[in-house]
């Protein structure tokens, strides 16, 4: 699969918006029959472009009432350094986001706790020693405005 049509981008967004629907229900919303919309989705898999399916939790009503915005700074930039910090921090269960950024800092993570007694000893404990940490700085969520992992499909294709 080179590219994408428009019946591509109609079954991506309608995944995105509800993964559970039927094959069924997918084919109609985006106007196939259901053998050529069930083929078009198993070759979106196969390509790569969906990566799995998954459930959305609500992390207060689990008792993870934290989210945490984590900076770390690494004392040393290598490649050895790098990759050690990025294995380690791909273990922590508590990171549910971590990206390599540029600018002030080198790693920047999500992470949830419980409250923040226990977010604090899990920051002392496990981040603070992770391989190659120089300085923390955290800012914590004050209320979620837009929380969406649905990536933006119009404009892939210039209007005709």
């Amino acid at each position: 699969m080179e590219s994408l049509d428009k019946f591509d981008l109609l079954i991506l967004a309608e995944l995105q918006t509800n993964a559970r629907l039927t094959n069924a229900e997918l084919a109609q919303r985006v106007g196939l029959s259901a053998a050529p919309c069930w083929r078009r989705v198993r070759a979106l898999e196969e390509a790569g472009y969906i990566l799995g399916y998954h459930a959305t939790l609500d992390r207060h009503k689990i008792g993870l009432g934290v989210l945490a915005f984590v900076r770390l700074d690494a004392l040393r930039n290598t490649g050895d350094l790098t990759k050690s910090m990025e294995e380690a921090i791909a273990k922590i269960p508590e990171v549910v986001s971590c990206h390599y950024i540029s600018g002030s800092g080198t790693f920047e993570l999500q992470v949830v706790a419980k409250d923040l007694d226990s977010f604090s000893q899990f920051a002392r404990n496990v981040l603070l020693n992770l391989p190659n940490v120089k300085d923390m700085h955290t800012s914590f969520s004050l209320g979620e405005v837009k929380a969406s992992g649905a990536l933006p499909l119009d404009g892939i294709f210039p209007k005709r």
